[in-house]
Parts: structure tokens; sequence; C-alpha cells
């Protein structure tokens, strides 16, 4: 696939992010935050086994599980803690301030897995651009507060 593809899956995920941030928020006032979480959960799990299970989608293989370094599950964990997270902010700043938030945090994250190569990634140094471009996500955030 070319790259420019996986650019425009990488935005409509965005938007997804942005769509399933405020529902699983408003699920939250309904049910509480953890409920919320649990039945966000419930419902991705029967999702996916579905696609798997159901419509055959899966292309991997499952019977390599015992092959997972214990380290790769955190991954699960970090999901939780993300969709909490997620239904809290967006509750308390909006949408948009949110999800600005978030994705700062993403590109901090993301700068220094680059920089430091980390999990099997090719190593992409951090540049004045870079930081500049995380400068301006942070400021953008702080500014769509409207505080």
């Amino acid at each position: 696939m070319q790259t420019w593809l996986f650019l425009i899956i990488a935005a409509v995920s965005g938007v997804l992010m942005a769509v399933q941030g405020s529902l699983n928020s408003a699920l939250s006032k309904i049910v509480g935050v953890l409920e919320g979480s649990l039945l966000v959960h419930l419902v991705g799990l029967l999702t996916v086994a579905a696609l798997l299970f159901l419509c055959g989608l899966g292309r991997g293989d499952l019977s390599r599980i015992g092959e997972v370094p214990w380290y790769l599950y955190l991954g699960g964990v970090l999901n939780a803690a993300i969709v909490y997270g997620v239904m809290l902010a967006i509750g308390s700043c909006g949408a948009g301030a949110a999800t600005t938030a978030i994705i700062s945090g993403q590109l901090a994250a993301a700068l220094l897995i680059d920089q430091f190569g980390l999990f099997g990634l090719a190593r992409q140094a951090f540049t004045l651009e870079r930081g500049a471009g995380l400068v301006l996500m942070a400021a953008a955030a702080w500014l769509l507060l409207g505080r």
C-alpha cells in the first residue's frame, strides 16, 4: 500500500477516536466511568471475536500466543487506562480540547519512541521542527480550552 493511503487510514482513525471518546464520555455519565469502560471493552471484544471467528477475517496465528513476551500484553492494560482517561477528559474539557491534548501527548510519546528507536522501530532524530510542532500542538490544546 502507498504511504498516502496509510495516512488517510490514520486520519480516519483519528476521526473515529474523537467520535468514540465523545460517545464513551456520554456513556460514562449514565452508567459510570469504570462501568462504561467495561461495556465499551465488552462490545469491542464481541466485535473482534465476530470478525475473527464468524467472518474469518483474521490473518494471524493465535497458536503462537505462547511466543508472545509478557510485556506485549501491557497494551491491554494501557487500552483500559486510555479509555478511562478519555472518558474523564472529554466529559470535563470537551471533545476539542481533550482530543488536542490527547494528540499532544501522543506526539510527545511518539517523538521519544522515534528518537530512541523503541519497540524495534527505526530511529528518527528529534529535530527543531518536530519540537516546534509539539509546542504548537500543546498551545492549540491550551487555546481550545477557551479560558
